[in-house]
């Protein structure tokens, strides 16, 4: 019997071997997309599994009833440990999301503190996850520690932040929060803050969201200071979420720059940046997605999108409201595998490959494409893929080689400017006289 079981171990081995060399045309849809998924990781550029667990449970994870949910299936929404191992995911960038202020454009110190707390509950529930759950969320520092976690079957699992309000106005945050294991920082959510233009914001007098209200046209001063900390720090800069005048300005820089006028003479960010969600502007029309002229942009700079399954950036159209708020109008019937496969495929005929990859925003979203429906359909995106023309080296490209890439050239770009660059400092206020501080002193 004992000799019995090494033959099989033995057998299967090789023919597990053996299905890595034979040709495509000899495999179907299902093998070639298995044979992609063993040797390539999977890694989801953004999941908000973390502010799901605070609505849900209240960053709770030691109770029976979310132990059995989260272990063996059933828990709300897209991700649960069952559907991630029939979801073949190597990994996924963790959003340690907070919503923007009730007041969006009140960019003070004293509005922004209450979020950086968030922030940090958030962080402490994914080092509590981490510790419970090793396999999937060990912390991952780094593209060397990424590639060591996904050959030692480990989720590759970074974190991030996903909007500036998280920073509190305050570049020091931002190193302890890369200390804390976060490694993109979204420059904004759906509200504009002292450093960048969002795509989307409340209208300042009815509320109503509205993509027509910039502040920056683009970046702030204060803003291109903070990307270049950003690629000293060897942290990404994610643009998903910030207006199309922001996309050019980080990606292009000032398009006449100013000898004269330091302030206009900004030459772009260093590194690479991404879109950790978001779609093609000429498939959906949504001012979240990315237009044509900015994915030239991103492939001149070998940057990366990542695609968005939100059914309201994977279909959509103009509607009656778009003159007035220029948002359009979903088509839930289209939102579709097929649709979101539809994004992925503009992007690569239109710039290369090289330049796409998947960041699905599942647990952030109300509702999901049909045949995406939670993160155990990660095969089955790959296999239409596949079906729909994609090769077997550029999908392997799409799930995740592409954005080792550009994390691995934003490491490189920040040990150049580490030898360089100092931190840079924050300008605090000077303590009060009467305070109980300076009556120590």
């Amino acid at each position: 019997m004992f000799t019995f079981l090494v033959l099989v171990i033995i057998s299967s081995y090789y023919l597990l071997q053996a299905i890595t060399v034979i040709p495509t045309s000899f495999l179907t849809i299902e093998q070639r997309a298995n044979r992609i998924l063993n040797h390539n990781p999977l890694i989801d550029g953004h999941d908000d599994l973390l502010i799901l667990l605070r609505y849900l449970k209240g960053n709770h994870i030691y109770s029976k009833d979310f132990k059995r949910k989260f272990e063996h299936g059933g828990l709300d929404y897209h991700v649960d440990l069952p559907r991630i191992d029939k979801g073949r995911m190597g990994g996924a960038f963790w959003s340690a999301y907070v919503p923007c202020p009730s007041d969006a454009w009140n960019f003070s110190d004293e509005a922004y503190e209450p979020y950086v707390r968030q922030t940090l509950e958030q962080i402490d529930l994914f080092h509590r996850l981490s510790t419970a759950y090793p396999r999937y969320f060990t912390p991952t520092p780094s593209h060397t520690a990424a590639l060591a976690a996904f050959s030692s079957g480990r989720l590759i699992s970074p974190l991030a932040i996903e909007g500036l309000h998280q920073i509190g106005n305050s570049l020091s945050t931002l190193r302890l929060y890369h200390a804390l294991g976060v490694r993109y920082a979204t420059l904004t959510w759906n509200c504009h803050n002292r450093y960048a233009d969002a795509a989307i914001v409340p209208d300042p007098t009815s509320g109503c969201p509205t993509a027509k209200q910039p502040l920056w046209h683009g970046l702030s001063p204060a803003g291109r200071t903070l990307i270049h900390e950003m690629n000293r720090l060897g942290m990404l800069v994610d643009l998903s979420h910030v207006s199309a005048d922001t996309m050019r300005d980080v990606l292009s820089g000032a398009p006449t720059p100013d000898p004269d006028d330091p302030a206009n003479s900004w030459n772009a960010s260093v590194a690479p940046p991404i879109f950790s969600h978001s779609s093609a502007y000429a498939v959906c029309p949504h001012p979240r997605n990315v237009p044509d002229d900015v994915l030239r942009l991103v492939k001149a700079r070998r940057s990366l999108v990542m695609v968005n399954f939100s059914p309201d950036f994977v279909a959509c159209r103009p509607g009656p409201d778009t003159p007035e708020t220029g948002l359009p109008e979903v088509v839930e019937e289209e939102a579709t595998i097929g649709q979101v496969v539809r994004h992925i495929q503009h992007i690569g005929e239109l710039v290369g490959y090289d330049y796409v990859g998947i960041g699905s925003d599942f647990d952030g979203i109300q509702s999901t494409p049909k045949g995406l429906e939670d993160v155990s359909k990660f095969p089955e995106l790959v296999q239409e893929m596949l079906r729909q023309g994609v090769s077997d080296q550029d999908a392997a490209k799409v799930v995740g080689r592409n954005l080792l890439r550009v994390w691995k050239e934003v490491e490189k770009v920040a040990e150049e400017l580490q030898k360089v660059m100092d931190p840079v400092e924050d300008d605090l206020p000077s303590l009060e006289k009467g305070s109980e501080f300076a009556k120590e002193l």
